[in-house]
């Protein structure tokens, strides 16, 4: 063989059309086959149209399969594909899917007779109704599967590939084992045997690893944006479109050619891969500020979270100093924000939303001791009967700052920042993992810390990383803050960036491009002169750069003691907000909405009269958008409302 792609989908369908029993149908912007249940084999076509110089099946291969698929019931296979000898109901070469599991199957030959070897890889989701890329690669003993350009899952096993398996006789079936159970009910569009090559480093160069081409059909390649003569569609297709309500979903390949209707501005919008375009509406620009609400707090604020419960309504949680009252739980209602349930907190720092299945959950980062002298944070629980959070897992905390929730391959995370124990501020934050049997979470992994403020989370493609705001290692604030990398069941090491204080990281997206931002808080080393302002430090806002695979400086903004960063959009245009809480001289400092220009980064557009700000949440309601800023300093926090024209 010369090495060259096999495409077996493009064997399989007519140059000039479509095979019977098969249509082209597309899906979140993407288009695959789908095969009619009743004529399984209108995807097949014999071998020797692909081995004509030689009868035997690579020793060495890859197959890269793109796909859809549906919900599998359990105990449910579905083909792939398969190669079969005329004359056999053995499977030489297949792969077939089950829930959770993939399965590639082959035929072990020897003088007394033959038997079919099932490796099986476990732990294999892909029945999420959303596109998914395999690379299958296989050579003697050894079978490595890479899913979404991930990890490779490895297996090794006892029966070796054969070196010399006949094709002679012998045909592909697609989506099938050339009868009508088992036949594949998802959607395909691509299916490539690369012989005697690992394809992932060919497949894995995109950004968009989930539909990762090698060699796809000419009728499921995307159509010119605009037709070239007064022709119909030389192959017609369907398309499962649908019109999303609400505020702004995520728009990217995934959702392309889906409608969203905006109703509070009345507008329908349609995604072309990378962003919203308005169809029936002019675009809205931000034009002012204006004070909306005067929130009345417990105490001061040193954080708010902004959350809906569904079919309940919207909230906002304050993380107050002092106890008593402790902090409070607002609602949104007639337009305003209304106490709706006070919870006992000790200095509360932040607050974080998340939820498991169908369980909604609110943690607190306490700061300080109860009055026993123990010190922990506690996890509260949405009671659908009560209709209040109710205390779940109490968990031992050490001055904690901040909550973060995420999830990685199907299973939960909680990351509480640990500031310091007593006077030592070099100690360890905390990972807890959920245990879905006891229904707790328990401690997965420990990261060490430096006064740290801020977890942040995120994911680029297949990766997921965790970033920690180190603020005071005792001695300065010069210091460096860490971007960890989930690898092998744990976050390790990917890069580390010189902060001043770190109070915060905020991650956002602009287009394909993704940024990091820091919020540093001031400069102090206890072994250098004393600068002329602490606290007039700049934060700086990194982006990702995919071929140094690291974070490189993008920009710098002045700002003082700045203490969060707030990413938000209004109609096209991207904005960042900024807590300015302290300019060394009085806590009354403007913070600031830097507009996103382009080619001139973030340019500063609106200041905000604030006092002691410390945290900035934005949202969106039937009415319009908003932002919510706390002040550390009076117990009163701000509603504003941003006037669009």
């Amino acid at each position: 063989t010369d090495l060259r792609p096999l495409d077996l989908l493009s064997e399989a369908v007519p140059a000039g059309g479509l095979a019977r029993g098969v249509r082209v149908f597309q899906a979140q912007g993407v288009r695959g086959f789908q095969l009619a249940a009743s004529r399984p084999r209108a995807l097949a076509f014999p071998a020797s149209r692909l081995f004509v110089h030689c009868d035997r099946f690579p020793e060495e291969f890859s197959i890269i399969v793109t796909l859809r698929v549906l919900d599998v019931p359990a105990k449910r296979n579905e083909y792939i594909f398969t190669l079969m000898a005329e004359e056999s109901p053995s499977v030489l070469v297949g792969l077939r899917y089950a829930p959770n599991k993939l399965h590639f199957l082959f035929w072990s030959q020897e003088r007394a007779g033959g038997w079919q070897t099932r490796v099986t890889f476990p732990n294999v989701s892909l029945s999420d109704s959303q596109w998914h890329t395999l690379v299958l690669a296989v050579s003697g003993q050894s079978f490595s599967l890479t899913l979404d350009c991930s990890i490779p899952k490895d297996v090794v096993v006892e029966t070796p590939f054969p070196a010399s398996l006949s094709v002679k006789r012998a045909n592909f079936y697609l989506g099938n084992r050339r009868r009508r159970k088992g036949v594949f009910t998802g959607l395909l569009r691509q299916l490539v045997l690369l012989p005697g090559a690992d394809a992932t480093p060919r497949i894995c160069t995109a950004m968009n690893f989930k539909v990762a081409t090698l060699s796809v059909p000419t009728v499921l390649q995307d159509l010119p944006a605009k037709p070239a003569s007064n022709e119909v569609l030389k192959y017609p297709y369907e398309t499962d479109t649908k019109v999303t309500l609400g505020s702004r979903p995520p728009c990217t390949k995934q959702e392309k050619a889906q409608f969203w209707f905006n109703a509070s501005r009345r507008g329908l919008y349609l995604c072309n891969g990378s962003a919203w375009v308005s169809m029936l509406e002019v675009k809205q620009r931000l034009d002012y500020v204006e004070e909306y609400q005067n929130l009345v707090t417990n105490s001061e604020t040193m954080g708010i979270e902004v959350f809906t419960i569904p079919k309940v309504g919207l909230f906002a949680a304050t993380a107050n100093r002092y106890t008593p009252p402790g902090s409070a739980i607002y609602k949104w209602t007639d337009g305003k924000f209304v106490p709706y349930q006070n919870i006992p907190t000790y200095q509360a720092q932040s607050w974080k939303y998340f939820t498991i299945g169908k369980k909604i959950f609110l943690a607190v980062a306490n700061f300080e001791q109860n009055y026993r002298g123990q010190e922990f944070s506690v996890i509260y629980k949405w009671s659908r009967r009560k209709e209040k959070f109710i205390p779940y897992q109490r968990i031992t905390t050490h001055s904690a700052r901040d909550w973060e929730a995420f999830v990685i391959e199907g299973e939960a995370f909680l990351a509480v920042v640990n500031h310091r124990e007593g006077n030592n501020h070099n100690i360890d934050s905390v990972i807890y993992r959920w245990n879905p049997r006891t229904g707790l979470f328990e401690t997965n992994q420990t990261i060490p810390t430096s006064g740290a403020y801020d977890w942040e989370f995120f994911t680029i493609g297949p990766y997921s990383f965790l970033a920690v705001a180190n603020t005071f290692n005792g001695t300065s604030t010069k210091i460096y803050s860490h971007i960890y990398l989930w690898l092998s069941g744990s976050f390790q090491l990917f890069q580390s960036i010189l902060t001043f204080g770190a109070a915060d990281w905020e991650v956002f997206r602009i287009g394909d491009r993704v940024f990091l931002a820091v919020a540093n808080s001031h400069s102090y080393d206890s072994g250098m002169p004393a600068p002329s302002n602490f606290y007039a430090v700049n934060s700086s806002i990194y982006e990702l750069n995919i071929t140094a695979q690291m974070f490189v400086k993008f920009q710098d903004l002045l700002t003082y003691s700045a203490l969060d960063w707030e990413f938000f959009s209004v109609g096209d245009d991207s904005f960042l907000v900024v807590a300015n809480s302290f300019d060394g001289v009085t806590f009354s400092v403007n913070s600031i909405i830097y507009r996103w220009q382009g080619y001139e980064g973030f340019v500063a557009a609106h200041h905000l009269p604030t006092i002691g700000c410390r945290d900035w949440e934005a949202f969106h309601t039937a009415e319009g958008s908003y932002l919510l800023y706390s002040s550390a300093k009076e117990p009163l926090s701000k509603v504003l409302k941003l006037k669009t024209t």
